[in-house]
């Protein structure tokens, strides 16, 4: 049994670090960590569409930005987890 921890221990810790020392010093800049939204603006842009309208607010920076994205997934995600526990309470009633 202790040896099982030990192993389970060597197993989480490579599967942890791997990723690290694979890819250390590869960053933004060479596209590894690139999102499909970079590279779909990438390719729209390169057609030469010229977008119909510009966004009436943006965020002053990349940080609020993702904050406001977060705030948006956390309500989408209590609003969803409400629903299914009320819909599970109401399955128990009965």
């Amino acid at each position: 049994m202790k040896h099982e921890n030990l192993i389970l221990a060597i197993i989480v810790l490579v599967i942890l670090i791997a990723p690290l020392a694979m890819y250390s010093g590869l960053g933004e800049d060479e596209g590894y960590f690139g999102g499909s939204d970079d590279q779909g603006s990438d390719g729209v842009s390169e057609t030469g569409y010229e977008p119909w309208f510009e966004s009436f607010w943006e965020p002053p920076s990349g940080e609020i930005e993702s904050l406001l994205f977060a705030v948006q997934a956390a309500i989408g995600a209590i609003i969803i987890g409400y629903f299914f526990g009320y819909w599970r309470g109401q399955g128990k009633e009965e």
